[in-house]
């Protein structure tokens, strides 16, 4: 193997945003507070029918579910998604039902046998 390919092989990668792990985890924080404050509006304009108590609760839940991630390029890549899913929900360019499944608690299994799929209107 030749010098040039162990080189290359090797070659750090560039950052996408942050440059350490605290300065990933500011924007990290910038775009929870973000989310945090929005919620009542968000509430208001789609007409949601839970408090925003229980939506800061799931938020929080949503943001710990990645709290093990330790790429900082993953971590930067997560926070740009983030503010693009917080700004599509802020111009209301989202409909109700699509911002409504991500707060979802539970997902009812399909029925699996024939009485069930026949009740519960499922083919």
């Amino acid at each position: 193997m030749s010098s040039h390919a162990i080189r290359a092989g090797t070659k750090q990668v560039r950052p996408i945003l942050s440059t350490d792990r605290h300065e990933a985890r500011q924007r990290v924080l910038n775009l929870y507070k973000a989310w945090y404050r929005q919620l009542p509006y968000i509430v208001k304009q789609y007409d949601i029918p839970k408090s925003v108590d229980s939506l800061k609760q799931k938020l929080r839940e949503e943001f710990r579910k990645n709290d093990h991630l330790q790429d900082i390029r993953v971590i930067d890549m997560l926070v740009v998604k983030g503010q693009m899913e917080l700004k599509e929900t802020v111009n209301f360019w989202k409909q109700k039902g699509t911002f409504m499944s991500y707060f979802k608690d539970t997902v009812e299994p399909k029925p699996k046998d024939f009485l069930s799929k026949f009740l519960s209107g499922h083919n």
